[in-house]
Parts: C-alpha cells; sequence; structure tokens
C-alpha cells in the first residue's frame, strides 16, 4: 500500500480538504506555500498516464472543484497544479497556490504549525462543500 493509499483509508492521519467515491483532497503536510494541495485517486495507480480515461478525466474535474474553492479562501495570484509523481507511487496532483514562481519550484517549503493546518484545511473544504451545493 502506499503512503496515499494509507492516508485515504485513515491510518495515516490526513488534512483533508474533500473526499468523493473515487478520490480525496488533502493539505501537503510539506508544502510550497501554505494551501498546498494534494488531489489523488482513490485508485492506487502509480503513473497518471496509466490512469483509466475515466479516472483520469475525473481527477482532473475533481482538482478543478478543489482549486475554486481553494481560491475562494486562500490569497494568492493564481492556482498552480503540477503533476510530477516521483516522491509517492501512487497519481497526485499538486494545486499550490500561487503569489511568485518561487511557489512552484519544489525548492523551498513552508512550515506552518498543526493550528494553521486545520484551519486552512477547514476554509478550503467549507468552501469546496460550498461549491458542492450550488
Amino acid at each position: 500500500m502506499s503512503l496515499f493509499t494509507k492516508i485515504i483509508s485513515g491510518e495515516i492521519p490526513s488534512y483533508k480538504i474533500a473526499e468523493t467515491e473515487d478520490f480525496f483532497a488533502f493539505l501537503d503536510i510539506n508544502p510550497n506555500a501554505p494551501g498546498h494541495i494534494l488531489c489523488v485517486p482513490k485508485q492506487e495507480v502509480d503513473k497518471i498516464f496509466d490512469l483509466d480515461e475515466d479516472i483520469y478525466t475525473g481527477l482532473m474535474q475533481f482538482s478543478r472543484k478543489v482549486a475554486h474553492a481553494m481560491r475562494e479562501v486562500m490569497p494568492c495570484k493564481r492556482v498552480g497544479m503540477s503533476v510530477i509523481g516521483l516522491e509517492v507511487p501512487h497519481v497526485h496532483v499538486h494545486l499550490i497556490p500561487l503569489r511568485d514562481m518561487e511557489d512552484i519550484r519544489f525548492t523551498s517549503k513552508v512550515s506552518l504549525e498543526e493550528t494553521e493546518m486545520l484551519e486552512i484545511a477547514k476554509k478550503i473544504s467549507e468552501s469546496y462543500n460550498g461549491l458542492s451545493q450550488n
């Protein structure tokens, strides 16, 4: 089982943002910027282009909705998206609130207290759930 499968199952705690039948979004615990989110399919697949076409399309739709929720509550110029996948052998989309180009480079990380992570997760999750109502 990958680290992300353990997070999805609740075996490892996370700062959950959103969950559907097929997808899960949570805060990155080693963020490039406050509010950095990982969106993952629940199906454990290593490489993004190995995903079934419906799951791939669904992941992009789910990530888009999470990005809209993020943009509502996180101060940023735009939401950046990156798919690298070298760290964990489970497809994941990085959504990063960008203030400048340094936020997308993965060369510097921010350190946040647990209370900050909880507050960010709550705000984005509430925003996501509000979008679901519309």
